[in-house]
C-alpha cells in the first residue's frame, strides 16, 4: 500500500545520516490549486525542490510563461517534477476527476495546497449578487470541494498527509485601503474550514484511513499580480499597506517557501487545525 505507516506504529529508528529528514518529500505526490502562477506556483516549486512530484492545477487552458520557467528550473537532481493540469475549482465533477487522476498515476496522493482564489475590490453597496456568488464559489466552495476531493483520493489509498488551505490575514482583519468585504469574509471562512476539516480527518482510524492534517496559512500583502491590480487602481494603496506592517514592505512570494515545506512535510507531523500568520507583523500591532 502506498500510504504512510500509521502514527500509532513504532517510528523508524533513524541513524542520523540524513539531514533534516522530516523535510524530505522524495516519492510523494502533491496537488496545488491556483498553481499556474504567483504564490501557488512558488509554493509548488518548494515541494519540487524537496523531491515531491507536484501537479499545478488552474482553470487556464495553458499555464503562464512563469510556469514554464519554473518547470525548466526543476533540476532533475531534486528528484521531483512539476506538471500542469487544467482544473476548475468551481466544477465539482472536474475537481473530483482530476484529483482521482493524479492519485491513480502512482496510487498515492500525499497532500494538497488549496491556493486558488480571486479578489474583488469594491465598496459593499456596489457588490452585485453575481460578484458575491463568484467570490464565494471560488474562494470558499472551491477550497472546500478541492479539499474533499483530495481527501477522498487520499483515504481511498490510506495515504496520510497534509492539506494546506491558503487563507489570508484579510480573514482576520479589515485591510486599510482595500474595500473588499466579501473577499475578507470568504478568507475568514477558509480559516474556520481548516479547523473543522482537521477535526474530521486528522485521526488515524483502525482501518488505516484518516491521518490527514489540515492547516491554514494567512499571508500578508504579497507582490503578486492580484495585489498589483489593486495598487494600480489606487497607487496610495502601496503606501498604506507598507506603513501598516512592522517591516514596512510587501512580502515576496519566495518568502513563503519555507513555511510551505514545513506545513506539507513530516516536519509538522503534530500540527493540525492551526492557522499560521505570515504578515510582516501586520496583525501584531
Amino acid at each position: 500500500m502506498a500510504g504512510h505507516a500509521s502514527m500509532k506504529e513504532k517510528l523508524p529508528d533513524h541513524n542520523g545520516t540524513e539531514r533534516f529528514r522530516e523535510f524530505n518529500l522524495a516519492g510523494k505526490v502533491f496537488a496545488v490549486t491556483g498553481g499556474a502562477r504567483g504564490l501557488g506556483l512558488t509554493m509548488a516549486e518548494a515541494l519540487v525542490e524537496a523531491g515531491g512530484e507536484v501537479y499545478c492545477l488552474d482553470r487556464l487552458p495553458e499555464p503562464d510563461a512563469e510556469f514554464h520557467a519554473a518547470q525548466k528550473r526543476a533540476n532533475p537532481d531534486f528528484g521531483g517534477a512539476l506538471h500542469y493540469l487544467r482544473m476548475d475549482v468551481t466544477d465539482d465533477a472536474n475537481t473530483e476527476a482530476v484529483m482521482e487522476e493524479i492519485a491513480s498515476k502512482r496510487n498515492r496522493l500525499d497532500g494538497l495546497i488549496a491556493a486558488a482564489g480571486i479578489n474583488h475590490v469594491e465598496c459593499a453597496f456596489d457588490h452585485s449578487p453575481k460578484t458575491v456568488d463568484n467570490l464565494i464559489h471560488v474562494n470558499y466552495t472551491g477550497v472546500f470541494r478541492s479539499s474533499v476531493a483530495a481527501a477522498r483520493a487520499m483515504m481511498a489509498r490510506k495515504c496520510h498527509g497534509s492539506i494546506l488551505l491558503v487563507a489570508s490575514m484579510s480573514g482576520l482583519i479589515a485591510n486599510k485601503g482595500m474595500a473588499s468585504a466579501i473577499y475578507n469574509s470568504s478568507k475568514a471562512a477558509v480559516v474556520q474550514l481548516s479547523r473543522s476539516l482537521a477535526m474530521e480527518w486528522s485521526e488515524v482510524r483502525e482501518d488505516g484511513r484518516g491521518g490527514i492534517r489540515v492547516n491554514s496559512l494567512c499571508p500578508g500583502h504579497i507582490e503578486t499580480a492580484m495585489a498589483q491590480m489593486v495598487m494600480e487602481k489606487d497607487p496610495e494603496t502601496r503606501v498604506t499597506w507598507e506603513s501598516e506592517n512592522m517591516m514596512k514592505r510587501l512580502a515576496r512570494p519566495e518568502e513563503f517557501r519555507g513555511v510551505t515545506l514545513l506545513l506539507m512535510s513530516d516536519a509538522s507531523s503534530f500540527m493540525t487545525g492551526s492557522t499560521i500568520v505570515v504578515d510582516g507583523g501586520h496583525t501584531a500591532w
